[in-house]
């Protein structure tokens, strides 16, 4: 195949909207689940449309930046592999095929709500502002990147018109905030001297500062989990939340240990790939469900 050449649609053009990222949309259906929801169809129903329109918002958004950060992909080591670095999806097939995503993405937040809509509308304005800006300013580029997961959670409790909790908030800022300082480290440590010539911004990190931060944000993160689960609910029989402590700090631990003895990753893609993180969320999972459906 000529280096400009496209393997075309759903091969290359599904990897350039990035579908092993789209777990990080999880974060919209944690509305439906803690707001007792998650029994209606209809209620369902719509966190997973949200779900798919995050996800074709999020595409739109990973497709574009493959544009416009095209040559320094080229000189990256894995990143040179992706479709529009590789010449595979020519640049200005890249942009449509962007424009249509968010086209669909924004269509399909419509026939939700308006809440969904405007949060969709919220997401994309964040990237308009990161991907120029943000994104070259150290501490605001992760601060953005857990912006935009606090977007996705307010989305969920938008699609199920529930009361949006503070603790939803803090709970997802703090662990997303811990998350992205643990990806910037990985990049350091990975990278190297070539770094810098990925993200420039990588200059005014790190590996020691890097796990400074991340200390602080899985302490502040475990804190306000724990404190959620102690002084959310009235009722004497919900406090039975305390009983997914445990996993939770299982779940983060097990995180700091995979990025200190195997250098870390994405979130996405160690979700994907370690066991006893993923049994540790379904665990998880099982407790939030029985405490808040069953007890």
């Amino acid at each position: 195949m000529k280096a400009g050449g496209s393997k075309g649609f759903p091969g290359s053009y599904l990897r350039l909207a990035r579908p092993k990222q789209w777990t990080k949309n999880g974060f919209v259906l944690a509305g439906v689940l803690f707001a007792g929801k998650a029994l209606s169809i209809s209620h369902v129903a719509d966190a997973l449309t949200t779900f798919v329109a995050f996800c074709l918002l999020s595409g739109a958004v990973y497709a574009f930046n493959d544009v416009l950060d095209v040559e320094e992909d080229r000189k990256h080591p894995l990143k040179r592999l992706r479709p529009v670095a590789s010449g595979e999806v020519p640049v200005p097939a890249a942009v449509v095929y962007s424009a249509l995503l968010v086209g669909g993405g924004l269509a399909l937040s419509f026939y939700v709500n308006l809440g969904v809509l405007a949060t969709g509308l919220a997401y994309l304005a964040l990237q308009a502002v990161y991907t120029p800006v943000l994104k070259h300013i150290a501490i605001l580029d992760v601060m953005s990147i857990s912006a935009g997961f606090v977007i996705r959670a307010l989305a969920g409790v938008a699609a199920v018109a529930a009361p949006i909790s503070p603790w939803l908030i803090v709970c997802t800022g703090l662990l997303t905030l811990f998350l992205g300082f643990s990806k910037r480290r990985h990049e350091l440590a990975t990278l190297g001297d070539g770094a810098v010539v990925h993200r420039k911004n990588l200059r005014d990190y790190s590996v020691p500062m890097l796990d400074e931060m991340m200390n602080i944000m899985i302490s502040a993160t475990i804190i306000a989990y724990t404190l959620y689960t102690f002084t959310v609910y009235e009722r004497q029989d919900e406090i039975f939340m305390m009983a997914s402590i445990p996993f939770v700090v299982y779940g983060v631990f097990r995180y700091m240990l995979l990025v200190h003895r195997d250098g870390g990753g994405n979130p996405d893609t160690l979700l994907l790939a370690d066991r006893p993180l993923q049994v540790s969320l379904f665990l998880w999972l099982v407790v939030v469900g029985v405490t808040i459906y069953f007890l």
